[in-house]
């Protein structure tokens, strides 16, 4: 797996910023996509206006920040699981580049540009505090973690030593018809691969490595995995949000295929081929 990397400047309380600039209309409030949403456009949405809600917080400075993207379209958010919403798009955000390694984001600011009060976003960055994507930056908000491609290499390095061992066993094991279920979430990877949209591409990759790992019934395994595989798909600081062309995103996906055809042919030299190449190649 190749790990990869801002949007109509927001109105509100933030001025505009090189990162806003940067970046128009792609900061969103979407829920994740699934292998069924790879063949629609990214960051298709419905028409919404920014709510009045997210006054500023007291401690909590909004001037002076990078001014996030304001989507022109984008669904509304549903009340019952907006946490849950608003933690999804900053992920997305994490790996699209909207939010800027090195900047600090403040709930309120944030919160205005979703329409929604500050307190789900400020519980969601707290989920990304926990995560290791953000940290706090005490009376001013929450910095995006700048990382560089050292930590990048330890990540791959960590994902291989748990992933490929675990693989090379489910080749020995698991009967082909199994794989062979797998099959809709490979093509899926190649699918979002192609419509060269990141953050779509990124949930079908991690779709597809959590249900390979999931063969071998280990919850544990499948969470830990799942968090440094999520790591390993934020920007690196200093690059470019795109810098990863679409060719390489699909080159990447026909990994995928290419794996789970030899897993069910049951050719145990080619999948560990396969799998070394896929783990060294990341980036």
């Amino acid at each position: 797996m190749k790990q990869g990397t801002q949007g109509s400047a927001g109105t509100g309380n933030a001025a505009a910023g090189p990162a806003g600039e940067a970046a128009q209309g792609r900061f969103r409030v979407p829920a994740q996509p699934t292998a069924q949403d790879t063949d629609r456009p990214c960051g298709t949405e419905r028409d919404r206006r920014p709510g009045a809600e997210g006054a500023t917080a007291r401690g909590e400075h909004t001037h002076g920040e990078p001014a996030l993207p304001l989507p022109r379209r984008r669904p509304a958010v549903q009340r019952s699981s907006v946490r849950g919403q608003i933690l999804a798009a900053l992920r997305t955000a994490l790996v699209t580049g909207d939010l800027c390694p090195g900047e600090v984001y403040s709930a309120p600011v944030l919160a205005e540009r979703f329409g929604v009060s500050a307190t789900p976003v400020r519980e969601a960055m707290q989920q990304l505090t926990l995560e290791g994507a953000v940290e706090v930056v005490p009376n001013r908000g929450f910095r995006v973690i700048e990382r560089g491609a050292r930590e990048l290499a330890e990540l791959a390095e960590v994902r291989a030593l748990i992933e490929v061992p675990v693989m090379l066993r489910l080749a020995r094991t698991v009967p082909a018809a199994r794989w062979a279920e797998l099959r809709p979430l490979a093509e899926a990877t190649v699918r979002a691969a192609s419509s060269g949209c990141r953050a779509t591409y990124a949930e079908t990759d991690r779709a597809f490595h959590g249900a390979v790992l999931g063969l071998a019934g280990n919850e544990q395994l499948v969470r830990i995995a799942e968090d440094l595989h999520r790591r390993a798909q934020w920007p690196l600081v200093g690059s470019t949000p795109g810098t990863r062309g679409r060719a390489e995103l699909i080159a990447d996906a026909h990994e995928h295929t290419a794996l789970l055809d030899a897993l069910i042919a049951g050719d145990l030299e080619v999948v560990r081929s396969l799998v070394g190449e896929h783990f060294n190649g990341a980036s």
